[in-house]
C-alpha cells in the first residue's frame, strides 16, 4: 500500500510537472514571438490612409544605416534629413508594427524644422534579433541608434527622441538608463509590463489568475535571460530629468491611460500630460493629426525646445512646401 502511494505520488507529480513546462513554454512562446503585423499589410494601410506618401519618400533627402547593436545582431536604420540642422528626432514604433508606422511621425518633426530617424526594432521589419522582450533588449537597441546619431552629427547634436506603445515603453526604460535626449515623447505607454499583460490576458482570454503569467516570466528568464517584471518605466521614469510629454487616449482599452497618468505623476521636473478623446490604442495621431501635432509644438516651445527658425517653420507648415519636392 506505501508502494502504491509513493508511485501514484511520483506519477502525480510528474505530470505536473510536465504540464507546468508545457505552460510555461506556450506562455512565453506568445510573448517572446508575439504575432507581428505584415509588413505589406502595415505599408498599404499606412498609404491608403495617407500617411505615407511615395512622393515625399521618394525626394526626401535621406540614407540608410545597418547599426550594430551591442545585443549582437544589425538595426536597419533610415536618417531623413530635409533640413540642413543638427536637430534630430529618434521615433521608435509599437510592437507588431515597423519603420514605416513612423513615417507619419518623421513628417510631423519635419514641419516642425526637425530631421529624423526611424528604425525598426529587433525582430521586426528588416532589422534582426530572434526575441521581442517589450523594452528590455530594445532599450540597448535605442542606445546603438543614439550613439549612431552622434557619431553622425558630432557633439552639437539636439535630439528628441518619440516613441509609441512598446516604442514608448522603451524610450522611457532608456532615458531612465542614459537620458541623453534634450526631450522625450511617450505616446501610450505601459507603465509595467507584467501588469499589462495581466491585463491582456483577464479581458481576452479565460484566464483570471497569475499562474500563467508567473510561468511565462519564469521560462522567459531561462529562455531569453530576463525576468519579464525588470520591464518597468515606473520605476526608470523617475531617474528622467529632460522634459517628458506623456501622450494618451481616454477610450485606449488596451493600455489603459491610468499608465501615462501614473508615468507622468511619477516623472519629476518638466513634464506635460496630453489626453485625447477620440482614438483608441495608439491611434491618437491618427484620429487627431493637427491637434497631436500642436500638442507637441506647444511642449515644445515651453521648454524652450525649439528655435526662433523652428517657430516660422511650424507656423508656415500648413501651406509650405518643401523645398525638395517643389
Amino acid at each position: 500500500m506505501k508502494k502504491k502511494l509513493i508511485w501514484t505520488s511520483a506519477i502525480v507529480s510528474s505530470l505536473l510537472t510536465a504540464s507546468a513546462t508545457i505552460a510555461g513554454f506556450i506562455a512565453s512562446n506568445r510573448l517572446m514571438y508575439v504575432k507581428k503585423k505584415d509588413e505589406q499589410l502595415i505599408l498599404e494601410r499606412e498609404t491608403s490612409a495617407k500617411r505615407y506618401d511615395e512622393v515625399w519618400y521618394a525626394n526626401v533627402p535621406k540614407s540608410e544605416q545597418w547599426i550594430e547593436s551591442q545585443n549582437g545582431y544589425p538595426i536597419k536604420a533610415i536618417f531623413l534629413e530635409p533640413h540642413d540642422t543638427n536637430r534630430y528626432v529618434i521615433i521608435c514604433h509599437g510592437v507588431t508594427e515597423s519603420k514605416v508606422n513612423s513615417f507619419k511621425f518623421a513628417r510631423m518633426f519635419e514641419r516642425l524644422g526637425f530631421n529624423s530617424v526611424v528604425y525598426d526594432h529587433r525582430r521586426h521589419g528588416d532589422s534582426g534579433g530572434k526575441t521581442t522582450s517589450f523594452g528590455h533588449f530594445e532599450k540597448i537597441d535605442l542606445k546603438a541608434v543614439v550613439q549612431a546619431l552622434q557619431l553622425h552629427i558630432g557633439n552639437d547634436l539636439f535630439f528628441g527622441i518619440h516613441g509609441e506603445s512598446m516604442g514608448a515603453a522603451t524610450t522611457l526604460l532608456y532615458a531612465g538608463m542614459e537620458d541623453t535626449a534634450d526631450f522625450y515623447i511617450s505616446d501610450c505607454a505601459y507603465s509595467d509590463i507584467y501588469e499589462q499583460v495581466l491585463h491582456v490576458m483577464k479581458t481576452t482570454t479565460p484566464l483570471r489568475t497569475t499562474l500563467a503569467l508567473r510561468l511565462a516570466s519564469l521560462f522567459m528568464k531561462m529562455r531569453d535571460g530576463y525576468s519579464i517584471s525588470t520591464v518597468s518605466p515606473r520605476e526608470t521614469v523617475k531617474n528622467i530629468e529632460k522634459p517628458v510629454l506623456f501622450i494618451h487616449s481616454v477610450n485606449d482599452d488596451f493600455v489603459l491611460p491610468k499608465m501615462s497618468e501614473e508615468l507622468y505623476a511619477l516623472k519629476q521636473g518638466p513634464k506635460e500630460l496630453k489626453l485625447f478623446t477620440e482614438g483608441a490604442h495608439a491611434q491618437s495621431f491618427n484620429k487627431n493629426p493637427e491637434e497631436y501635432e500642436e500638442a507637441v509644438a506647444e511642449f515644445l516651445m515651453k521648454y524652450r525646445l525649439l528655435t526662433p527658425k523652428q517657430q516660422e517653420s511650424h507656423r508656415k507648415s500648413a501651406t509650405a512646401v518643401p523645398t525638395y519636392l517643389k
